[in-house]
C-alpha cells in the first residue's frame, strides 16, 4: 500500500512538471491531492519519532479520569519492587511509569528503559532527569540485546499489541527473565475507550483511528491464554477507571494522535469537527475504560 501510495505521487509529480515545462495551465486541485497524500504519509513516518503523539494520549487519561490514584501509579504499585532488581521495561516511551514515580523507586535497583525509537528515550530521558539508576536503550522488543537469566523483572506496558511477532517476543522476554522472575504487561480490551471510535465514525464511517483492532492482538479477552505458553501464574489486575470532561479539547487532540487516516480525513473539515466534538461533549461526555495488567512468572 505504501508502495502503490509513492508511486502514485511520482505519477503526480511527473504529469505536473510535464504541464508546466509545456506551458499549460496546472490542475491545482490534483496538486492538493498530492500534499494531502504525502502529509499523510510524513504522518505515518513520524508517529514515533518523539513523545508527543504519546503525551497527548497520556493527556488525556491523567487530566480527566475517575480513578485518581492514576495509572501510572497504579501499575507501578503491582510491581512490588524490592532493592536490588535488576528491570528491563520494553516500549518505556516517554518514561512516564518512573518520571511519575520518582520518589518511590528503592534504593540499588538498575533499570533499563528501551524502545525502539531514540527520539521517544531522548523525551524519556528530559522526562527522569540525571539519575544513575537509569540507563537507555534503543532495539526491537523482537531481539533483546542482553544475555540469558538477567533481569528479576520485564515490563511491557501496553506495547506487546504493536509487536510484529508477539510469540517471538515473549520469548525473547523469557530468555531474559531469571528463574523465578516477573513479567508485568498492561493491555485493555475492545470495550476500552469505545465511545471515541464511535463519536469519529458517527462523524465520518470512512474514519479508521488505528488499522488493527490491537486488543484482538495481545488484549484483556485473550492475554492470559497467549501468556500461558511461555510463562506460570499468569494473573490479571483490572484498574477500575473512567474518563469524564466537557469539554473537546482534550478529544481531539488524542484523535488526532491516533495513527489511522483520521488526519488524512479531517484535514479539510477541521472546524466542522470540532463544531461536532463541541456539541457532543457539552452536557457531559464519558468514556469507558477497561484496562489492566498481567502479572506472570518465569
Amino acid at each position: 500500500e505504501r508502495r502503490k501510495e509513492m508511486q502514485n505521487v511520482a505519477t503526480a509529480i511527473d504529469s505536473t512538471s510535464s504541464t508546466l515545462k509545456a506551458g499549460h495551465e496546472v490542475d491545482w486541485s490534483k496538486m492538493l491531492d498530492l500534499i494531502h497524500l504525502t502529509s499523510m504519509n510524513q504522518s505515518l513516518s513520524t508517529q514515533y519519532q518523539n513523545a508527543s503523539n504519546i503525551s497527548a494520549r497520556i493527556k488525556l487519561h491523567r487530566d480527566y479520569s475517575l480513578n485518581k490514584e492514576g495509572w501510572f501509579q497504579w501499575v507501578f504499585k503491582q510491581l512490588d519492587l524490592k532493592p536490588g532488581m535488576k528491570i528491563l521495561e520494553l516500549g518505556a516511551g516517554n518514561g512516564a511509569l518512573w518520571a511519575q514515580n520518582l520518589d518511590r523507586i528503592p534504593k540499588g535497583l538498575t533499570i533499563v528503559l528501551s524502545d525502539i525509537s531514540e527520539g521517544i528515550l531522548a523525551d524519556a530521558k528530559n522526562e527522569i532527569g540525571d539519575r544513575a539508576e537509569f540507563q537507555y536503550a534503543v532495539f526491537d522488543a523482537q531481539k533483546i540485546p542482553f544475555a540469558d537469566n538477567t533481569f528479576d523483572l520485564v515490563i511491557a506496558n501496553h506495547m506487546l499489541f504493536y509487536c510484529d511477532n508477539i510469540p517471538r517476543t515473549l520469548k525473547e522476554v523469557k530468555r531474559v527473565m531469571k528463574k523465578g522472575a516477573s513479567f508485568a504487561c498492561s493491555t485493555y480490551s475492545k470495550r476500552h475507550m469505545h465511545e471515541i471510535t464511535d463519536l469519529v465514525q458517527e462523524f465520518n464511517p470512512e474514519i479508521v483511528l488505528s488499522s488493527t483492532n490491537l486488543y484482538d492482538r495481545f488484549g484483556l479477552d485473550n492475554g492470559a491464554e497467549i501468556l500461558s505458553h511461555d510463562f506460570i501464574d499468569v494473573t490479571c489486575y483490572k484498574y477500575e477507571d473512567g474518563i469524564e470532561l466537557s469539554e473537546s479539547t482534550p478529544v481531539i487532540s488524542y484523535i488526532l494522535s491516533c495513527h489511522g487516516n483520521q488526519n488524512s480525513i479531517l484535514l479539510d473539515h477541521y472546524n466542522e469537527f470540532k463544531n461536532y466534538v463541541d456539541d457532543k461533549v457539552s452536557d457531559g461526555f464519558h468514556i469507558t475504560k477497561d484496562v489492566g495488567c498481567f502479572i506472570c512468572k518465569k
